[in-house]
C-alpha cells in the first residue's frame, strides 16, 4: 500500500459480506491478508490523513472477548475508529460518519434531557439538529422510551428529543467507485466538519462519553 490514504478497495466491503456468511476462525484466518491490507490498513492511513498527531488513533478490534460475548460470533460485521471526536465504521453497508453521545449512564441521560428541555439550549440543539437532517444526515437514537421521561409533558416541543436514551448524527456512505480513490478523505472531512456543531453542543451540555473519543 502506498503512503498517504488512497480509499478503501472494492474487497474491503466484499469482506465483510463474506465474514456475514463464514464467522468463524478458520474462514478469518484464511483471509486475513485481505483485512489487513483492504481494510485495517487504509482505516489507520485515513485516521492518520485527518488527525496527523494521532498517527493510528483509536482502532476498534474486530474479534469479540469472547468471555464476555458467549453466544456470539467471535468477529465483529465491522471494523470501527474514533477520530477527532467521531465516529468512523466500515462494514458490508459502505462508511459510515458520526457522532454522538453512546448510550449514557443515567446521571449523564439526565444532564442530557436537562440540556435539551432547557429553553436556550435545547432550542439550539433542535436548530443543530434540522439543519443536519436538511443536509441529508441521520439524527436518531438506539433506543427511545415509549412515553415521555418522568417530570417532562407529552406537550413538550422536543418531547421526541427528550425520549431518546442516546443520541447520534452521521450519514453512511454506500459502497461506491469513489469510496475506493483518495476523494473519500474529502467527503470524510466535510462529514465531520458538518456534524462538529452537533459534536460541540454534546461537549459543552453533556459530560458523558461521546462516540470516537
Amino acid at each position: 500500500m502506498s503512503d498517504g490514504f488512497n480509499g478503501f478497495p472494492p474487497e474491503a466491503f466484499r469482506f465483510f459480506t463474506d465474514l456475514a456468511k463464514h464467522n468463524n476462525r478458520d474462514w478469518f484466518q484464511a483471509h486475513k491478508d485481505v483485512y489487513e491490507q483492504a481494510c485495517r490498513e487504509p482505516m489507520k492511513a485515513l485516521m492518520a490523513a485527518l488527525d496527523p498527531p494521532l498517527v493510528a488513533g483509536r482502532l476498534s478490534r474486530i474479534n469479540r472477548d469472547m468471555r464476555f460475548a458467549r453466544g456470539r460470533e467471535p468477529y465483529k460485521n465491522h471494523l470501527a475508529a474514533g477520530v477527532r471526536g467521531n465516529y468512523v465504521s466500515l462494514s458490508a453497508q459502505g462508511l459510515y460518519v458520526g457522532g454522538g453521545l453512546y448510550r449514557p449512564e443515567p446521571p449523564v441521560l439526565r444532564q442530557l434531557r436537562e440540556a435539551i428541555a432547557a429553553d436556550a439550549s435545547g432550542a439550539a440543539l433542535q436548530k443543530i439538529v434540522g439543519t443536519l437532517r436538511r443536509q441529508g444526515y441521520t439524527v436518531s437514537t438506539h433506543e427511545a422510551s415509549a412515553a415521555p421521561p418522568r417530570g417532562y409533558d407529552a406537550d413538550h416541543p422536543r418531547v421526541r428529543l427528550l425520549k431518546m436514551k442516546d443520541i447520534h448524527a452521521g450519514r453512511l456512505f454506500e459502497p461506491a467507485a469513489w469510496l475506493s480513490t483518495p476523494k473519500a478523505l474529502g467527503r470524510v472531512a466535510k462529514a465531520m466538519k458538518d456534524i462538529e456543531p452537533f459534536n460541540d453542543w454534546i461537549k459543552k451540555h453533556v459530560a458523558g462519553r461521546q462516540v470516537g473519543r
